[in-house]
């Protein structure tokens, strides 16, 4: 099967591709869940090896206020408010159908802290303690530089980032460009290496 291609599918506000909606189940953070996805976003078969590792990897999210950055059909968030479930848990997409997806799996699940937005519809002023993202990486450098300076400068102070990135596609360098770019008042580490993986961490002073 040819893979998907971000700029046609899952990284547009409105997938051409026909929905073909199914369940599956899968695990995070040792709950297994069945949740609905669809064709036309991210990983609609499975849980994508990227987040696999970065849920292997993140501690419990820190804080009330929290953000999944390119939510999918919703992973990463409903791990956040599973561990979190007094918490406010963010989930964006450029995607309608990644939202709309995100929303039911977390209504099932009885998840009610979690709210879903276009990037343009959360509130200028929100900031976020915890960031947990598989960051669409394929999107191209220069946009997804643009992605992470839109939502990292937004964690509040104390607050840390978890991104996940494959080393073959660029995580070392692009810890690096974090660490260039955001400068003083934020410490880029890479927090693990696991199966072809990169987490890095980024911390607001």
């Amino acid at each position: 099967m040819a893979p998907e291609n971000p700029a046609q599918h899952y990284f547009v506000s409105d997938p051409s591709v026909a929905e073909k909606p199914r369940r599956i189940t899968v695990e995070l953070r040792g709950r297994t869940v069945d949740v609905g996805t669809a064709a036309g976003v991210f990983s609609p078969s499975d849980l994508d090896k990227g987040t696999a590792a970065l849920l292997r990897n993140v501690p419990d999210p820190h804080g009330q206020n929290l953000l999944d950055i390119g939510c999918g059909w919703g992973p990463i968030t409903l791990a956040l408010a599973l561990a979190a479930p007094s918490a406010t848990v963010t989930a964006v997409d450029v995607n309608e159908r990644s939202l709309r997806l995100t929303a039911a799996n977390a209504r099932e699940l009885g998840l009610t802290g979690v709210e879903t937005h276009r990037p343009d519809d959360v509130p200028a002023d929100r900031t976020f303690d915890t960031i947990w993202s598989n960051p669409p990486i394929r999107v191209g450098k220069q946009e997804l530089h643009d992605i992470l300076m839109l939502w990292l400068p937004r964690l509040a102070p104390g607050g840390t980032a978890w991104l996940v990135v494959q080393k073959n596609l660029g995580g070392d360098s692009l810890q690096r460009w974090l660490a260039d770019t955001l400068g003083e008042g934020y410490r880029v580490d890479r927090a693990a290496t696991d199966k072809g993986f990169r987490v890095i961490t980024v911390q607001r002073a």
